[in-house]
């Protein structure tokens, strides 16, 4: 199989740890870096967990470019009550002793991406679309270089789980997904549609507890916190798993099923904002512009999930 190479832009969040830890086990997908972009908890924060993953996984190689600390023009919103107060609570982890480049992460996009041949990178989204956002609108013609972007955000029939219209990275910089959407570049959205069926349940974090790695042990203390809001926000008898849904795909899109149709964000309502509007049945005349997923098989996707993180020391 061909190596597909990958930019990670990511608030990380013990969900976005877990899909990074995934990506780097993965032998053909090659990490060009990470950049990091104020969501989950504020940049500065995110851009150290991103450094403490990348050390916990022995790979202190892969760059790492700090990015946007806000939203285009909203006041900055954060999840500690979901995360807790470092992002990334559950396992007791070092301060990390890698450092984030010089470079700013919107720059890093930029230049990367026009440094490789057009179509060969794939840009993974698993916070705020900001930097990406701000990187299309500096250098429009990195639209047309993009391989495809990956994102985990949006929801049709689930709604939203920061306000009842809006998933999260949707939420906290609409302005910055409504830039994406309408550039009609390759997207594959994993929506709460898809990660609200991929639940974590006692009986799957105790089969990733049996793994023997350090990295499979900061994932299971990362999941044993995170899930205690998820258990009593939901009910269900697992905690939902976002992020690793992205990078699932990347690794077994056959576990997926979606269809490709119009999305559109919503912008201007407070009520309704960061609200995606899925033309499902295509009644509009808007182009379509993402594959949206709403079927997986998520025990088959668990299954992804072990084997990568096994693959970890």
């Amino acid at each position: 199989m061909d190596v597909q190479k990958i930019i990670i832009d990511t608030d990380p969040g013990q969900d976005d740890a877990i899909a990074i830890m995934m990506a780097l086990a993965a032998p053909h997908l090659e990490i060009l870096g990470l950049s990091t972009v104020a969501g989950n908890v504020p940049v500065s924060q995110t851009t150290a967990n991103a450094c403490g993953i990348l050390e916990l996984a022995g790979r202190p190689d892969i760059p790492v470019h700090a990015g946007c600390a806000a939203p285009l023009r909203r006041t900055p919103i954060t999840a500690e009550h979901v995360h807790g107060r470092t992002g990334m609570d559950g396992p007791d982890l070092p301060q990390p002793e890698l450092r984030p480049q010089g470079q700013h992460a919107v720059d890093f996009l930029i230049d990367t991406i026009r440094a490789h041949p057009s179509g060969s990178i794939t840009v993974v989204t698993l916070g705020p679309m900001t930097n990406l956002a701000v990187a299309l609108v500096k250098a429009p013609d990195i639209a047309a270089r993009i391989g495809r972007v990956v994102s985990m955000g949006g929801a049709y029939s689930e709604c939203g789980n920061i306000t009842p219209s809006a998933e999260f990275n949707m939420f906290a910089d609409p302005d910055a997904a409504d830039i994406v959407l309408r550039r009609q570049l390759p997207l594959t959205l994993v929506p709460l549609d898809i990660t609200h069926k991929f639940l974590i349940s006692a009986s799957r974090l105790d089969r990733l507890r049996a793994l023997p790695g350090r990295c499979a042990q900061a994932a299971a203390a990362m999941l044993g916190f995170s899930e205690r809001f998820d258990l009593e926000k939901y009910g269900w008898d697992g905690a939902p798993l976002h992020d690793p849904c992205t990078i699932g795909w990347l690794l077994a899109p056959d576990l997926f099923a979606g269809r490709t149709v119009n999305v559109s964000v919503e912008v201007d309502s407070p009520l309704m904002q960061g609200a995606t509007a899925v033309d499902w049945w295509q009644v509009t005349n808007r182009p379509r512009n993402a594959l949206f997923l709403r079927e997986v098989d998520s025990a088959a996707l668990w299954e992804v999930v072990l084997t990568q993180l096994s693959r970890l020391p």
